[in-house]
């Protein structure tokens, strides 16, 4: 078995004092924990199961050692066969690192005491933890058996007839063969790029599915879903949208779904943080579960999603496979896609026509799923009202406008106690940003931004000020803020400051003391941008020897504009960040290959029995 690829790990030599070296590391773990490919932490977690296990093996160690960076990392296993080449440094030619044989190695890890004990599984050259070879095994085998359990019962008339209400110059044909494949079906994955109209079809989906439910005197029970709030939130609002401009009774059959986080839908446990409520013995309620921003969600929030939904219900995965992957380890919606490629009973609907005026946006995004630097460098210097590159490496003047008067704006606002036009302010400008720390950073911007509306007669004092915009980085479920949903301190007629945020369609306000998991959003990071849009987007590309530059990375800043987007960087960083990917080793996508070519589907069913019958504690 093969896994995906990823991308070079450029490993830099950590200092003589740094944390991440490992002042015990012997044998083979040494010199690549000094390297700079594994941390402390992977070189302990290694040696101790070692210890356990009674392996004394250090290419044994050292693979388990790595496994676990791999996962720290956002991948699911190691590749011996491809680890040596991708952690080929600048100076690899005259001082190697020192990596065992592959096929020796391999054969070493296929002996070891910790492969016969399960804590460690093998895989052709892929070595896994056990618990993320079981999660992997579970989300495959839980949607081949999905996508190959019988069809649904259709009502062909009312599928008809509720086709001819949807249908409209706003509903191509792409878009309603998808929505007809989602009523036929069990299991739709819907993708497509930002302006494909993702929510136009899932709007429809309910609808044809409502309908369907009214004529087998039912009510169709849905619920709408998202890893952050924030998404939830844009999900809901964006359906809410479209079916108002559909037929009354339409509408009054699918109601107002409910909209809610990931976590809150499985029902989050304060006791077990990779555990539910609902799962195999309790599962949802819902005849159908829709799941937007699919591309954020990790390998065990997608295993516990599906062993979650009832295998008569129906699953509507939707996202975009070219945007950034989970924080978490896996690779779940482009590997789903890639795995089931070619299979005649796919669940995959990709939408490909745009249908959004912002064409240049639209044709930049284009270009970087290209992949070709010298087409994203055309679109972006061609004169456009939507599109602009500024090619400088002092970006300091060429931020302070925008992002200056962005500030005001929310300032002004939650001065006068405007509360909702304070955050609604801060969907205007959007300053992203790959890191947080260094010249390019968020830290380093949030506090030029703070010293430009000083110096601008807007003093900042202390953490919380009038207008401070902010993120939530965590859920709090007793407070009801959510991972993703932004608000901003508000001045109250009392003199009071409260802290308003944006979520699950209302504004919440809280004393700001009580919210710990927050952070100053004048600029955010790409990946918190994830799940939500602004109407004018400035993208900070830091220097071309970045490791965080990946087309992945560009593609999602881009796609967060409605209407203008400025890249603010040099043509080598542009030219690194297409070029560069950033996927992850992961062994989904071969796995349902396999699964559903009808050499392994037997062996995929016991394995899926095996692991209803207990073995869901180890994978938990």
């Amino acid at each position: 078995m093969t896994a995906t690829p990823i991308a070079q790990l450029q490993p830099e030599p950590w200092a003589a004092h740094d944390r991440r070296l490992a002042a015990g590391a012997t044998g083979a773990l040494a010199p690549l924990n000094a390297a700079g490919v594994l941390e402390a932490a992977d070189v302990h977690v290694a040696t101790r199961l070692g210890h356990l296990g009674d392996e004394p093996d250090e290419r044994v160690l050292l693979a388990v050692a790595l496994a676990v960076r791999a996962v720290r990392s956002g991948s699911v296993c190691v590749d011996l066969a491809t680890i040596a080449g991708l952690t080929a440094g600048p100076g690899e030619a005259d001082d190697p690192l020192p990596w065992p044989d592959p096929a020796a190695w391999r054969a070493a890890v296929a002996a070891s005491p910790l492969v016969a004990a399960g804590v460690v599984r093998l895989e052709g050259d892929l070595v896994y933890l056990d618990r993320y070879h079981r999660l992997e095994r579970h989300v495959c085998d839980d949607l081949v058996e999905r996508v190959e359990a019988p069809a649904p019962e259709v009502d062909e008339a009312a599928l008809a007839a509720a086709l001819g209400r949807v249908r409209g110059e706003h509903f191509s044909e792409e878009q309603e063969a998808a929505a007809v494949q989602a009523v036929r079906r069990r299991t739709t994955v819907l993708t497509g790029g930002p302006g494909t109209g993702k929510t136009t079809t899932v709007a429809r989906v309910l609808v044809l599915l409502a309908d369907q439910a009214a004529a087998r005197d039912e009510r169709l029970s849905v619920v709408l879903a998202a890893p952050t709030g924030k998404a939830a939130t844009r999900l809901a609002e964006a359906v809410a949208t479209e079916l108002a401009g559909l037929d009354p009774a339409d509408r009054e059959r699918v109601g107002t779904p409910e909209s809610l986080t990931l976590h809150r839908l499985l029902g989050w446990r304060p006791d077990n943080s990779t555990r539910f409520r609902h799962d195999r013995g309790n599962r949802l309620k819902h005849d159908l579960v829709v799941v937007d921003e699919c591309s954020m969600v990790e390998l065990t929030m997608m295993a516990r999603l599906l062993e979650a939904v009832r295998p008569e219900a129906r699953l509507l995965l939707v996202g975009d496979p070219q945007q950034l992957t989970s924080v978490g380890a896996g690779a779940v919606l482009g590997d789903v896609v890639r795995g089931f490629e070619g299979h005649p009973a796919s669940p995959v609907a990709s939408l490909e026509r745009n249908h959004r005026s912002e064409l240049d946006i639209q044709e930049l995004a284009q270009a970087l799923r290209g992949g070709d630097p010298d087409e994203v460098l055309a679109v972006l210097r061609r004169p456009s009202d939507e599109v602009e590159l500024v090619e400088t490496d002092d970006p300091v003047e060429v931020l302070r406008e925008d992002a200056l008067a962005a500030a005001v704006a929310v300032r002004e606002a939650a001065a006068a106690g405007d509360a909702e036009a304070a955050v609604a302010a801060l969907d205007r400008q959007r300053l992203l940003c790959a890191h947080r720390e260094g010249p390019y950073g968020v830290r380093r911007w949030n506090r030029q931004v703070e010293q430009w509306l000083t110096d601008a007669g807007h003093p900042v004092h202390g953490e919380w000020y009038v207008g401070r915009p902010v993120l939530v980085t965590s859920n709090d479920y007793a407070l009801e803020v959510y991972n993703g949903e932004t608000g901003a301190a508000v001045a109250m007629p009392d003199g009071r400051l409260r802290a308003f945020v944006a979520g699950s369609g209302r504004l919440r306000d809280h004393a700001p003391g009580r919210l710990d998991a927050v952070e100053t959003m004048h600029a955010m990071t790409i990946h918190k941008s994830q799940g939500s849009q602004a109407t004018r987007v400035t993208v900070l590309l830091p220097d071309d020897t970045s490791r965080l530059l990946t087309r992945e990375l560009f593609y999602t800043a881009v796609t967060r504009a409605r209407s203008h987007v400025r890249v603010v960087g040099t043509e080598a960083a542009v030219r690194a960040a297409v070029l560069q990917r950033a996927q992850r080793a992961t062994g989904l996508a071969e796995r349902i290959r396999g699964a559903t070519s009808g050499a392994e589907a037997a062996e995929a069913g016991s394995r899926h029995a095996d692991a209803r019958n207990g073995g869901e504690t180890s994978a938990g």
